[in-house]
């Protein structure tokens, strides 16, 4: 996979940030999570958004390989 990245498109992925409501989102959920006062629908969409933060890091950490190998 660290070849299928473009160069010119990994440094996107390594400078993503989710949009700040979707954050604001995901720290609300993390707080409840915290606090143990989650709904079945609330951790289900927390669990999501915690499962794709794990694949964007993977995604940001090959692009930067990728990055410091075209150096």
């Amino acid at each position: 996979m660290l070849h299928t990245l473009l160069l010119d498109k990994a440094a996107d992925v390594v400078a993503f940030r989710p949009d700040p409501a979707l954050q604001e989102r995901i720290d609300e959920l993390a707080s409840r999570c915290t606090e143990g006062v989650q709904s079945d629908s609330e951790r289900s969409e927390y669990e999501g958004y915690v499962r794709a933060n794990k694949f964007i890091a993977v995604l940001q950490r090959q692009a930067r390989k990728r990055q410091s190998l075209s150096y």
